[in-house]
Protein backbone atom coordinates (compact mmCIF):
# COMPACT_ATOMS: atom_id res chain seq x y z
CA UNK A 1 0.00 0.00 0.00
CA UNK A 2 1.27 3.46 -0.84
CA UNK A 3 1.80 5.78 2.09
CA UNK A 4 -0.16 8.39 0.15
CA UNK A 5 -3.50 6.60 0.21
CA UNK A 6 -5.76 5.00 2.77
CA UNK A 7 -6.14 1.27 3.17
CA UNK A 8 -8.45 -0.02 0.48
CA UNK A 9 -11.01 -2.47 1.82
CA UNK A 10 -12.52 -4.74 -0.82
CA UNK A 11 -16.05 -5.69 0.27
CA UNK A 12 -18.04 -8.45 -1.44
CA UNK A 13 -21.80 -7.97 -1.49
CA UNK A 14 -22.65 -11.55 -0.50
CA UNK A 15 -26.21 -12.74 -1.07
CA UNK A 16 -28.28 -9.84 -2.42
CA UNK A 17 -31.47 -11.34 -0.93
CA UNK A 18 -30.06 -11.31 2.60
CA UNK A 19 -28.81 -8.62 4.98
CA UNK A 20 -25.43 -8.03 3.31
CA UNK A 21 -26.24 -4.65 1.82
CA UNK A 22 -28.07 -3.58 4.96
CA UNK A 23 -25.02 -4.07 7.20
CA UNK A 24 -22.72 -2.53 4.57
CA UNK A 25 -24.86 0.58 4.19
CA UNK A 26 -25.41 0.97 7.93
CA UNK A 27 -21.68 0.63 8.59
CA UNK A 28 -20.81 3.43 6.19
CA UNK A 29 -23.65 5.65 7.31
CA UNK A 30 -21.10 6.60 9.97
CA UNK A 31 -18.79 9.22 8.38
CA UNK A 32 -15.91 8.27 10.68
CA UNK A 33 -15.50 4.99 8.79
CA UNK A 34 -14.14 6.89 5.80
CA UNK A 35 -11.34 8.27 7.95
CA UNK A 36 -9.75 4.83 8.36
CA UNK A 37 -10.26 3.28 4.93
CA UNK A 38 -11.54 3.59 1.39
CA UNK A 39 -14.28 1.00 0.84
CA UNK A 40 -14.71 -0.75 -2.52
CA UNK A 41 -17.92 -2.78 -2.69
CA UNK A 42 -17.87 -5.52 -5.30
CA UNK A 43 -21.46 -6.03 -6.35
CA UNK A 44 -24.22 -4.11 -8.02
CA UNK A 45 -25.13 -0.39 -7.79
CA UNK A 46 -28.68 -1.44 -8.68
CA UNK A 47 -28.84 -3.84 -5.75
CA UNK A 48 -27.35 -1.20 -3.44
CA UNK A 49 -29.95 1.34 -4.59
CA UNK A 50 -32.75 -1.18 -4.04
CA UNK A 51 -31.69 -1.89 -0.47
CA UNK A 52 -31.00 1.76 0.31
CA UNK A 53 -34.52 2.71 -0.79
CA UNK A 54 -36.23 -0.25 0.90
CA UNK A 55 -34.41 0.40 4.18
CA UNK A 56 -34.44 4.21 3.93
CA UNK A 57 -30.73 4.44 4.71
CA UNK A 58 -29.29 7.79 3.70
CA UNK A 59 -25.90 6.78 2.32
CA UNK A 60 -24.50 8.18 -0.90
CA UNK A 61 -22.37 5.92 -3.02
CA UNK A 62 -20.05 6.27 -5.97
CA UNK A 63 -20.80 3.85 -8.82
CA UNK A 64 -17.56 3.02 -10.62
CA UNK A 65 -16.46 0.86 -13.54
CA UNK A 66 -12.82 0.43 -12.49
CA UNK A 67 -10.81 0.93 -9.33
CA UNK A 68 -9.07 3.91 -10.92
CA UNK A 69 -12.34 5.80 -10.36
CA UNK A 70 -12.51 5.03 -6.63
CA UNK A 71 -12.53 8.06 -4.34
CA UNK A 72 -11.59 8.49 -0.70
CA UNK A 73 -14.43 9.55 1.56
CA UNK A 74 -17.06 7.71 -0.50
CA UNK A 75 -18.66 4.28 -0.59
CA UNK A 76 -17.44 3.06 -3.98
CA UNK A 77 -19.44 0.30 -5.69
CA UNK A 78 -18.01 -1.50 -8.69
CA UNK A 79 -20.51 -3.29 -10.91
CA UNK A 80 -19.85 -7.04 -11.19
CA UNK A 81 -23.34 -8.23 -12.15
CA UNK A 82 -24.78 -6.13 -14.97
CA UNK A 83 -27.97 -4.07 -14.78
CA UNK A 84 -30.69 -6.73 -14.98
CA UNK A 85 -30.11 -8.34 -11.59
CA UNK A 86 -33.26 -9.51 -9.79
CA UNK A 87 -33.67 -9.15 -6.04
CA UNK A 88 -36.08 -11.30 -4.02
CA UNK A 89 -35.62 -10.38 -0.38
CA UNK A 90 -35.61 -13.33 1.96
CA UNK A 91 -35.45 -15.96 -0.79
CA UNK A 92 -32.64 -18.30 -1.78
CA UNK A 93 -32.17 -18.06 -5.56
CA UNK A 94 -29.52 -19.26 -7.98
CA UNK A 95 -29.37 -15.77 -9.47
CA UNK A 96 -28.37 -14.34 -6.10
CA UNK A 97 -25.79 -17.10 -5.70
CA UNK A 98 -24.29 -16.32 -9.09
CA UNK A 99 -24.19 -12.60 -8.26
CA UNK A 100 -22.38 -13.37 -5.01
CA UNK A 101 -19.82 -15.50 -6.84
CA UNK A 102 -19.16 -12.90 -9.53
CA UNK A 103 -18.48 -10.29 -6.86
CA UNK A 104 -16.18 -12.62 -4.91
CA UNK A 105 -14.25 -13.70 -8.00
CA UNK A 106 -13.64 -10.10 -9.08
CA UNK A 107 -12.60 -9.04 -5.57
CA UNK A 108 -10.09 -11.88 -5.22
CA UNK A 109 -8.64 -11.07 -8.65
CA UNK A 110 -8.16 -7.41 -7.69
CA UNK A 111 -6.64 -8.40 -4.35
CA UNK A 112 -4.07 -10.60 -6.07
CA UNK A 113 -3.31 -7.70 -8.42
CA UNK A 114 -2.62 -5.47 -5.40
CA UNK A 115 -5.55 -3.17 -6.13
CA UNK A 116 -7.15 -3.64 -2.71
CA UNK A 117 -5.36 -4.33 0.57
CA UNK A 118 -7.84 -6.52 2.48
CA UNK A 119 -11.10 -8.38 1.83
CA UNK A 120 -14.25 -8.29 3.93
CA UNK A 121 -16.95 -10.68 2.73
CA UNK A 122 -20.66 -10.28 3.38
CA UNK A 123 -22.51 -13.56 4.03
CA UNK A 124 -23.26 -15.98 1.20
CA UNK A 125 -25.72 -18.83 0.85
CA UNK A 126 -23.36 -21.80 0.56
CA UNK A 127 -25.92 -23.78 -1.42
CA UNK A 128 -26.97 -21.27 -4.09
CA UNK A 129 -23.41 -20.09 -4.81
CA UNK A 130 -22.30 -23.54 -5.97
CA UNK A 131 -21.23 -23.72 -9.63
CA UNK A 132 -18.43 -25.12 -11.80
CA UNK A 133 -15.95 -22.61 -10.40
CA UNK A 134 -17.18 -22.61 -6.79
CA UNK A 135 -17.50 -26.14 -5.44
CA UNK A 136 -16.50 -25.45 -1.86
CA UNK A 137 -18.30 -25.53 1.50
CA UNK A 138 -17.46 -21.86 2.16
CA UNK A 139 -15.23 -18.84 1.64
CA UNK A 140 -12.38 -20.43 3.63
CA UNK A 141 -11.81 -23.33 1.28
CA UNK A 142 -12.30 -21.21 -1.85
CA UNK A 143 -9.70 -18.69 -0.73
CA UNK A 144 -7.27 -21.50 0.09
CA UNK A 145 -7.66 -22.78 -3.47
CA UNK A 146 -7.06 -19.26 -4.83
CA UNK A 147 -3.90 -18.92 -2.74
CA UNK A 148 -2.14 -21.94 -4.21
CA UNK A 149 -1.09 -25.36 -2.94
CA UNK A 150 1.66 -23.94 -0.73
CA UNK A 151 -0.91 -22.50 1.68
CA UNK A 152 -3.31 -24.09 4.15
CA UNK A 153 -6.17 -22.19 5.75
CA UNK A 154 -7.58 -22.13 9.25
CA UNK A 155 -10.97 -20.76 10.26
CA UNK A 156 -10.41 -18.44 13.22
CA UNK A 157 -13.37 -16.77 14.93
CA UNK A 158 -12.69 -13.80 17.19
CA UNK A 159 -14.69 -11.61 19.53
CA UNK A 160 -13.91 -9.26 22.38
CA UNK A 161 -13.92 -12.22 24.77
CA UNK A 162 -12.41 -15.16 22.89
CA UNK A 163 -10.56 -16.50 19.82
CA UNK A 164 -11.52 -19.95 18.55
CA UNK A 165 -9.98 -21.85 15.64
CA UNK A 166 -11.67 -24.92 14.17
CA UNK A 167 -9.54 -27.94 13.31
CA UNK A 168 -11.99 -29.58 10.90
CA UNK A 169 -13.89 -26.51 9.66
CA UNK A 170 -16.88 -27.26 7.37
CA UNK A 171 -17.06 -31.02 7.75
CA UNK A 172 -20.01 -33.32 8.50
CA UNK A 173 -19.88 -34.46 12.12
CA UNK A 174 -19.75 -38.14 11.09
CA UNK A 175 -16.43 -37.47 9.33
CA UNK A 176 -14.73 -35.58 12.14
CA UNK A 177 -13.09 -38.46 14.11
CA UNK A 178 -11.30 -39.84 11.05
CA UNK A 179 -10.05 -36.35 10.20
CA UNK A 180 -8.40 -35.89 13.61
CA UNK A 181 -4.84 -37.06 12.91
CA UNK A 182 -1.50 -36.04 14.43
CA UNK A 183 -0.42 -34.49 11.13
CA UNK A 184 -3.60 -32.42 10.82
CA UNK A 185 -3.42 -31.16 14.41
CA UNK A 186 0.25 -30.23 14.01
CA UNK A 187 -0.61 -28.27 10.88
CA UNK A 188 -3.51 -26.41 12.50
CA UNK A 189 -1.59 -25.59 15.67
CA UNK A 190 1.35 -24.31 13.63
CA UNK A 191 -0.91 -22.05 11.54
CA UNK A 192 -2.72 -20.78 14.62
CA UNK A 193 0.46 -20.04 16.53
CA UNK A 194 1.98 -18.19 13.58
CA UNK A 195 -1.18 -16.17 13.02
CA UNK A 196 -1.37 -15.10 16.66
CA UNK A 197 2.20 -13.83 16.40
CA UNK A 198 2.11 -12.20 12.96
CA UNK A 199 -1.54 -11.14 12.63
CA UNK A 200 -2.45 -10.36 16.24
CA UNK A 201 0.94 -9.21 17.56
CA UNK A 202 0.98 -11.69 20.47
CA UNK A 203 4.37 -12.85 21.75
CA UNK A 204 4.62 -16.50 22.87
CA UNK A 205 0.87 -17.17 22.52
CA UNK A 206 -0.85 -19.72 24.76
CA UNK A 207 -3.24 -22.09 23.01
CA UNK A 208 -5.85 -24.33 24.62
CA UNK A 209 -6.78 -27.55 22.78
CA UNK A 210 -10.24 -28.99 23.31
CA UNK A 211 -10.98 -32.70 23.45
CA UNK A 212 -13.02 -34.55 20.86
CA UNK A 213 -15.01 -36.73 23.23
CA UNK A 214 -17.12 -35.87 26.30
CA UNK A 215 -15.06 -35.53 29.51
CA UNK A 216 -11.89 -35.67 27.39
CA UNK A 217 -12.57 -39.37 26.80
CA UNK A 218 -12.62 -40.36 30.49
CA UNK A 219 -9.28 -42.19 30.18
CA UNK A 220 -10.48 -44.13 27.16
CA UNK A 221 -13.96 -44.99 28.45
CA UNK A 222 -15.64 -42.55 26.03
CA UNK A 223 -13.13 -42.63 23.21
CA UNK A 224 -9.42 -43.10 22.59
CA UNK A 225 -8.59 -40.07 20.42
CA UNK A 226 -7.39 -38.02 23.39
CA UNK A 227 -4.96 -40.73 24.55
CA UNK A 228 -3.74 -41.88 21.14
CA UNK A 229 -3.71 -38.66 19.09
CA UNK A 230 -4.47 -35.34 20.81
CA UNK A 231 -2.34 -35.61 23.98
CA UNK A 232 0.80 -36.91 22.20
CA UNK A 233 0.47 -34.16 19.59
CA UNK A 234 0.23 -31.47 22.26
CA UNK A 235 3.36 -32.85 23.93
CA UNK A 236 5.22 -32.94 20.61
CA UNK A 237 4.30 -29.35 19.76
CA UNK A 238 5.60 -28.17 23.12
CA UNK A 239 8.78 -30.25 23.13
CA UNK A 240 9.80 -30.06 19.47
CA UNK A 241 8.07 -27.01 17.98
CA UNK A 242 8.23 -24.72 21.02
CA UNK A 243 4.53 -23.91 20.72
CA UNK A 244 2.78 -23.33 24.03
CA UNK A 245 -0.36 -25.49 23.81
CA UNK A 246 -2.29 -27.21 26.59
CA UNK A 247 -5.03 -29.78 27.03
CA UNK A 248 -6.96 -31.61 25.91
CA UNK A 249 -9.70 -29.87 27.87
CA UNK A 250 -13.26 -31.14 28.08
CA UNK A 251 -15.14 -28.44 26.17
CA UNK A 252 -18.10 -27.99 28.53
CA UNK A 253 -16.07 -27.58 31.71
CA UNK A 254 -13.45 -25.47 29.99
CA UNK A 255 -15.99 -22.92 28.82
CA UNK A 256 -18.16 -23.11 31.93
CA UNK A 257 -15.26 -22.49 34.29
CA UNK A 258 -14.06 -19.42 32.41
CA UNK A 259 -10.67 -20.98 31.67
CA UNK A 260 -10.92 -19.65 28.11
CA UNK A 261 -10.03 -16.21 29.50
CA UNK A 262 -6.53 -17.46 30.34
CA UNK A 263 -5.54 -18.32 26.77
CA UNK A 264 -4.82 -16.35 23.65
CA UNK A 265 -6.75 -18.80 21.47
CA UNK A 266 -8.53 -22.14 21.50
CA UNK A 267 -8.35 -24.96 18.96
CA UNK A 268 -11.71 -26.73 18.80
CA UNK A 269 -12.02 -30.11 17.15
CA UNK A 270 -15.14 -29.38 15.10
CA UNK A 271 -17.27 -26.49 13.89
CA UNK A 272 -20.10 -26.23 16.44
CA UNK A 273 -17.85 -27.09 19.39
CA UNK A 274 -15.99 -23.84 18.82
CA UNK A 275 -18.55 -21.55 17.22
CA UNK A 276 -21.47 -22.18 19.58
CA UNK A 277 -19.75 -20.73 22.68
CA UNK A 278 -18.17 -17.89 20.70
CA UNK A 279 -21.51 -16.80 19.28
CA UNK A 280 -23.15 -17.15 22.68
CA UNK A 281 -20.50 -14.90 24.22
CA UNK A 282 -20.18 -12.33 21.45
CA UNK A 283 -22.40 -12.71 18.39
CA UNK A 284 -22.70 -8.95 17.90
CA UNK A 285 -18.94 -8.32 17.88
CA UNK A 286 -17.71 -11.66 16.55
CA UNK A 287 -15.80 -11.90 13.29
CA UNK A 288 -14.43 -14.70 11.11
CA UNK A 289 -10.80 -14.52 9.93
CA UNK A 290 -9.20 -16.89 7.43
CA UNK A 291 -5.76 -17.50 8.93
CA UNK A 292 -2.80 -19.09 7.17
CA UNK A 293 -3.21 -17.42 3.78
CA UNK A 294 -1.51 -14.45 2.11
CA UNK A 295 -5.01 -13.05 1.53
CA UNK A 296 -6.32 -11.07 4.50
CA UNK A 297 -10.01 -11.85 4.68
CA UNK A 298 -12.53 -11.28 7.43
CA UNK A 299 -16.31 -11.51 7.61
CA UNK A 300 -19.08 -10.97 10.16
CA UNK A 301 -19.96 -13.94 12.36
CA UNK A 302 -23.59 -14.08 11.16
CA UNK A 303 -25.17 -15.49 8.02
CA UNK A 304 -27.51 -14.20 5.33
CA UNK A 305 -30.45 -13.93 7.80
CA UNK A 306 -33.23 -14.24 5.22
CA UNK A 307 -35.81 -14.04 7.99
CA UNK A 308 -35.02 -10.38 8.70
CA UNK A 309 -33.87 -9.27 5.22
CA UNK A 310 -35.36 -5.92 4.23
CA UNK A 311 -36.81 -5.20 7.67
CA UNK A 312 -34.12 -2.77 8.76
CA UNK A 313 -33.38 -4.57 12.04
CA UNK A 314 -30.02 -6.19 11.22
CA UNK A 315 -27.18 -5.22 13.57
CA UNK A 316 -24.16 -3.98 11.62
CA UNK A 317 -21.65 -4.13 14.49
CA UNK A 318 -20.21 -7.53 13.53
CA UNK A 319 -19.59 -6.29 10.00
CA UNK A 320 -17.97 -3.11 11.30
CA UNK A 321 -15.74 -5.18 13.58
CA UNK A 322 -14.75 -7.30 10.58
CA UNK A 323 -13.50 -4.17 8.83
CA UNK A 324 -11.60 -3.04 11.94
CA UNK A 325 -10.03 -6.51 12.29
CA UNK A 326 -8.93 -6.66 8.65
CA UNK A 327 -7.23 -3.28 8.95
CA UNK A 328 -5.53 -4.24 12.22
CA UNK A 329 -4.25 -7.51 10.76
CA UNK A 330 -2.96 -5.72 7.68
CA UNK A 331 -1.03 -3.25 9.82
CA UNK A 332 0.28 -6.00 12.12
CA UNK A 333 1.63 -7.97 9.16
CA UNK A 334 3.42 -4.92 7.82
CA UNK A 335 4.96 -4.20 11.23
CA UNK A 336 5.99 -7.84 11.67
CA UNK A 337 7.65 -8.02 8.25
CA UNK A 338 9.34 -4.63 8.61
CA UNK A 339 10.80 -5.61 11.98
CA UNK A 340 12.41 -8.68 10.42
CA UNK A 341 13.43 -7.28 7.07
CA UNK A 342 17.16 -6.89 7.87
CA UNK A 343 17.88 -9.04 10.93
CA UNK A 344 21.25 -8.83 12.63
CA UNK A 345 23.35 -11.98 12.73
CA UNK A 346 22.78 -13.75 16.04
CA UNK A 347 25.94 -13.59 18.16
CA UNK A 348 24.69 -15.66 21.08
CA UNK A 349 22.43 -18.56 21.90
CA UNK A 350 19.18 -17.78 23.67
CA UNK A 351 18.44 -19.75 26.81
CA UNK A 352 14.90 -21.10 26.55
CA UNK A 353 12.64 -19.65 29.21
CA UNK A 354 9.66 -21.80 30.16
CA UNK A 355 8.33 -19.40 32.79
CA UNK A 356 5.43 -18.57 30.48
CA UNK A 357 4.03 -22.07 30.76
CA UNK A 358 0.82 -22.67 32.65
CA UNK A 359 -0.32 -25.49 34.85
CA UNK A 360 -3.91 -25.57 33.71
CA UNK A 361 -4.56 -29.22 33.03
CA UNK A 362 -8.25 -29.59 33.76
CA UNK A 363 -9.87 -32.62 35.33
CA UNK A 364 -11.44 -34.92 32.77
CA UNK A 365 -14.62 -34.85 34.86
CA UNK A 366 -15.10 -31.06 34.58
Amino acid sequence: MSDKRKIRVGITQGDINGIGYEVILKTFATPEMFEICTPIVYGSPKAAAYHRKALEIDVAYNAIATLDEAEDGKLNIINCNGDEIRIELGNATKEAGQAAFEALERAVHDYKEGKVDVLVTAPINKSTIQNEDFHFPGHTEYLQECSGEDYKSLMLLCSDEIRVAVATSHLPLRDVPAAITPEMLEEKLTILNRSLIEDFDIDAPKIAVLSLNPHAGDNGLLGSEEIEIITPTIKKMNDEKEIFCYGPFAADGFMGSGNYCRFDAILAMYHDQGLAPLKALGMDNGINFTAGLPIIRTSPAHGVAYNIAGKGVADENSFRQAIYAAIDIYRNRIAYNNARRNPLRKLYFEKRDDSNRLNLQQSDND
